[in-house]
């Protein structure tokens, strides 16, 4: 005797974000019915709190505008700055994401993304093979009051700046009062919000955008999205996922009929401190949703799905904050007249790297040098001419907390966060050399273009050293915070989710961080989590369609 079905879909999509809004709007593209199911009450993900941009190799806008890239190119790249990284980032997967980019943009934009390039952003690894600036892109800001009832429940209200913020805004605000250039992208920004403002706009920028551009094709599309619905449970039948079984807002178990196939996109585990201990030895510090607590990734494993990477994270060095919430530390880290020290008061790491780098460097220090929490060391210059998005909230609290100390000199500080004064004095002194040289010779700050993105350009020689010299010297706590957990399902490049031989399972699939990460255990570029959400939430959905109209 077969299931008995409350309702029928030829796709259902678990999850908000940019892999599961792009699954959906993939499935009804090709002309399939869908639905979405949202555990939260709330839509948008971990995308819509993200700064939103996309890492998307040989897309169409950087073509156009002249850049050379290409297929064999980013994969000569993804080859150097990724390796081999398992099943997870094979060949065939990374062909598959690079080759469909041309294809998500470009249904994308026929369906309403307005599309925006970042030309200034290098790849994380410019240096390496096939690396280049501007793979980069995100949408343009999206006017909010289009998604009528919708922007009630979306993710980001109350929790991202109301303001048409982009990306490639960003390298250049954070220094807005200290060099022209700054001072330039700081009054255009403006300008923009004001003109937004002016024709009776409500303009949100970065994720916030992206998930709200998404959201509106979604439903001008005419797909239910069902809020406050977890899935509970897959049904497989003749070993073929055939359905799935959610709770609906109103406490019912309804069995979901799903023709072509179920998509998991509804994020990692990054707010699971169970799975975190096990996989992770930390709590975690994360910058996540908050229903990334990894139920579907422990669904699908008991229906017989492999897992793979799951001991890694989107890792990045974060202060941690009073109410409990991290705040990730990007461009802060990068300007000169500040280092990063360990728990002894030594240097550890290249404080310009990728923050993933960073991440990997603090866990990988902790286990022979207390790392855990580091501190991050800023003379009098770096407060006053660089934003600190997390100070920028107001330090009364940080230093109740004792997250943020000052001293006026440097062995006062070093007294204050427990550390042997000669030893930081030797660190600083050490670190002050290089900057007056130009080179870092102990870890090579300052030496790429992605370094350099986030320098100051009016400090010579080089624009990610500047010696700590002036008084009072502040210090902020840094924890390994992350964006996102990197494990879960294994997919194949068809985003079909695999099982333990390798084999794929009918009618089931998964895309964004409810899967194991093409791109391995690096971040190649700026959005290299959005990036391959998108592309393997579309190849998700269009399978699962093209299944349905087959079946």
């Amino acid at each position: 005797m077969g299931t008995a079905w409350d309702r029928e879909v030829d796709v259902l999509v678990v999850g908000t974000g940019a892999a599961g809004l792009t699954a959906a709007i993939a499935t009804a593209d090709a002309g399939r019915r869908v639905a979405v199911v949202e555990s939260t009450a709330t839509w948008g993900g971990t995308t819509a709190l993200s700064g939103g941009g996309l890492w998307m190799p040989a897309n169409p806008l950087m073509l156009r505008k002249g850049h050379a890239d290409s297929v064999d190119k980013a994969l000569t790249y993804l080859q150097a700055a990724v390796g081999d990284a398992g099943p997870a980032s094979s060949d065939a997967r990374r062909r598959a994401f690079v080759e469909t980019v041309p294809e998500v943009y470009q249904t994308l934009e026929r369906l309403g993304v307005a599309w925006a390039d970042a030309p200034e952003y290098p790849d994380y690894y410019p240096d390496r093979p096939g690396g280049m600036i501007g793979r980069g892109i995100e949408s343009e800001p999206f006017d909010v009051r289009r998604l009528g009832p919708w922007l009630e429940t979306a993710r980001f209200r109350g929790s991202t700046p109301p303001v048409p913020l982009k990306t490639d805004d960003v390298w250049l605000l954070v220094r807005a009062w200290s060099t022209f250039s700054g001072f330039v992208r700081g009054a255009r920004f403006v300008f923009r919000t004001l003109w937004g403002f002016a024709r009776g706009k409500r303009l949100h920028g970065i994720g916030a955008g992206l998930s709200a551009h998404l959201m509106s094709i979604v439903t001008r599309q005419g797909t239910e999205v069902l809020l406050n619905t977890p899935l509970t449970g897959l049904v497989v039948e003749g070993g073929a996922v055939t359905g799935a079984v959610v709770t609906g807002a109103d406490g019912a178990t309804v069995r979901i009929r799903a023709r072509g196939g179920v998509v998991i996109a509804a994020g990692g585990f990054a707010r699971d401190t169970q799975w975190r201990q096990k996989y992770h030895g930390i709590p975690g510090y994360t910058s996540a949703a908050d229903g990334d607590l990894g139920d579907p990734i422990r669904i699908a494993e008991s229906a017989g799905a492999q897992l793979a990477l799951m001991d890694d994270a989107w890792w990045g060095p974060s202060v941690p904050m009073p109410d409990g919430s991290s705040q990730f530390v990007v461009s802060e880290r990068s300007m000169p007249f500040s280092i990063v020290v360990d728990g002894s008061g030594r240097r550890y790491t290249n404080e310009s790297a990728s923050y993933i780098d960073f991440g990997h460097a603090m866990l990988a220090r902790d286990k022979t040098v207390p790392a855990i929490p580091s501190w991050m060391i800023v003379d009098a210059r770096h407060r006053r001419r660089y934003l600190f998005s997390a100070l920028a909230q107001g330090t009364a609290k940080l230093r109740e907390a004792g997250t943020v100390r000052s001293a006026d000199t440097v062995e006062a500080l070093a007294v204050e966060l427990g550390i042997d004064p000669a030893t930081l004095r030797a660190t600083v002194d050490r670190f002050n050399g290089f900057a007056r040289g130009g080179v870092d010779e102990d870890f090579g700050r300052g030496r790429t273009a992605y370094d350099n993105y986030y320098g100051d350009p009016r400090v010579k020689p080089n624009p990610n050293l500047g010696a700590l010299e002036k008084g009072p010297f502040t210090a902020i706590k840094l924890v390994p915070g992350d964006l996102g957990t990197k494990g879960g399902l294994l997919t194949d490049e068809h985003a079909r989710v695999l099982d333990g031989d390798g084999a794929p399972i009918a009618g089931l699939y998964g895309a964004g961080n409810s899967t194991a990460s093409v791109m391995g255990r690096t971040y190649p570029g700026p959005g290299s989590t959005i990036g391959p959400a998108t592309v393997f939430g579309f190849l998700a959905g269009r399978h699962a369609a093209d299944r349905a109209t087959a079946a």
